[in-house]
């Protein structure tokens, strides 16, 4: 199997967004005596985002962007209008300080002793510095669609982070543990490897929890997976 890079989705794949995300809302509550469900304000924030920004092309806003203003619209949602500027800044925020998952740190040193590795998210590009400085991820590039102009599942994404590469996209193995992105990814060319999050978005588990075509790699998480790489390497 010709692999010759790696690339990694971000938000989901390798960072627990939920978990972190759903922690600066409970700090934020504590203040107001706030009660209620933070797993679903929590999800509901990350459904408007993700809504806000895929396939984008050549938008004049980031994912950034697109989180704070999706913040304001689920605390109205929720009523919880009494959420102050500051506290919404520090919950924004929480975006950028999120824990990876613990099985991805080693996996990731591992596998980047055979291959390059690369973070292909749709996530801004100072987000992936900040979160990559904060797990220890060191990476050989970060394709960030903010750099593109445009947002997967656009195919002109993969194919602008192959060219990127110099590789052909056959050459590349997309890992990802959302089936929008992978099938996107296999309709571009890439070689797909699905890593299941159950807990990506939290109790409710995740929308596409199983593998919805057949990929080239199946794992529950990244150990599997680089046990997998480096014995075809």
């Amino acid at each position: 199997m010709d692999i010759k890079a790696l690339a990694f989705d971000t938000g989901g794949t390798v960072l627990d967004w939920h978990g972190g995300l759903v922690a600066a809302f409970k700090a934020v509550a504590k203040k107001h005596d706030m009660n209620t469900d933070w797993h679903a304000v929590t999800n509901d924030w990350r459904r408007r985002a993700m809504r806000g920004i895929a396939g984008q092309t050549h938008p004049e806003f980031n994912m950034d962007d697109i989180h704070r203003g999706a913040l304001d619209e689920t605390l109205a949602h929720f009523g919880l209008d009494a959420v102050t500027p500051e506290e919404r800044f520090a919950v924004w925020r929480a975006w950028h300080a999120l824990d990876a998952w613990p099985d991805f740190p080693g996996a990731l040193a591992a596998l980047r002793q055979s291959r390059p590795v690369v973070s292909f998210t749709m996530l801004p590009t100072s987000l992936v510095v900040d979160v990559s400085r904060k797990n220890g991820l060191v990476w050989d590039a970060i394709i960030s669609c903010e750099m593109i102009g445009v947002y997967k599942p656009h195919a002109l994404a993969y194919a602008t982070a192959a060219k990127w590469l110099n590789l052909q996209p056959a050459q590349i193995l997309m890992v990802a543990c959302h089936n929008f992105d992978l099938n996107a990814a296999h309709k571009a060319g890439f070689q797909t490897a699905f890593i299941r999050r159950p807990d990506e978005w939290g109790p409710q588990g995740p929308p596409d929890p199983h593998p919805n075509m057949v990929y080239d790699f199946i794992d529950d998480g990244f150990d599997g997976l680089r046990r997998s790489l480096l014995v075809d390497r």
